[in-house]
């Protein structure tokens, strides 16, 4: 296997390739798919929150937004939940809603492929969470492709650590292939246990701060 400098440059170069393909593809749909949030309920066509990049570096995250403009703070996130706007379920459903982030990927904030980018602060994780800040979060991941919300937050974490420890461009391939799958046939952990998607609790968030409300 290749050492990890030259793992990073050869994952960097495949995220630009990837991110400005998948953009130039997307440029029509992305419009229409604007339009068709503009119609169907007042706010904006995105949804933009501070997530937590490599190293614990900040960065604005950017997705379609999916859920009504409100001021309710609740994390929790369920199949029925009446937020949810009748576009943003078709999103949902589809994984559109996360494809702006391919500007995120471009960008050199994300990752085609890693980790979930969460927006808790980094000195409020613990030692293991805190590895997952060793790549930068990506668009899909090897949680998303092994059932995603349905597994509990410790299963995650070990799953994310594992790829932290195995990424390589080969797996990163694999991982894009099977996220077309998940996504785009079965469906699988979209939602949580009884429908509802629970929130990372970081080891030390008891001691203060807490994010921003954020869809999914």
């Amino acid at each position: 296997m290749a050492g990890k400098p030259m793992r990073f440059a050869l994952k960097r170069l495949m995220d630009i390739a990837g991110s400005l393909s998948g953009l130039g593809l997307l440029a029509v749909p992305f419009a229409l798919i604007a339009l068709v949030i503009k119609s169907d309920s007042p706010g904006p066509v995105f949804f933009k929150q501070e997530r937590i990049g490599r190293g614990g570096k900040r960065f604005l995250s950017w997705k379609f937004r999916t859920m009504i403009v409100h001021q309710d703070k609740s994390y929790k996130i369920s199949r029925d939940d009446p937020r949810i706007t009748r576009v943003g379920r078709v999103l949902r459903k589809w994984g559109l809603d996360e494809l702006p982030q391919l500007f995120n990927v471009l960008g050199g904030q994300m990752s085609l492929v890693g980790p979930r980018a969460l927006p808790y602060p980094p000195e409020s994780y613990g030692p293991k969470e805190r590895r997952r800040l060793l790549v930068k979060p990506g668009l899909t991941g090897w949680v998303v492709v092994n059932g995603r919300n349905r597994l509990s937050w410790e299963e995650r974490i070990r799953l994310d650590l594992w790829y932290v420890d195995h990424f390589s461009l080969w797996l990163d391939l694999v991982i894009l292939l099977r996220t077309l799958w998940v996504v785009l046939v079965t469906h699988e952990g979209l939602y949580g246990p009884g429908g509802v998607n629970e929130e990372f609790a970081p080891a030390g968030s008891a001691s203060g701060e807490e994010p921003a409300h954020h869809e999914r």
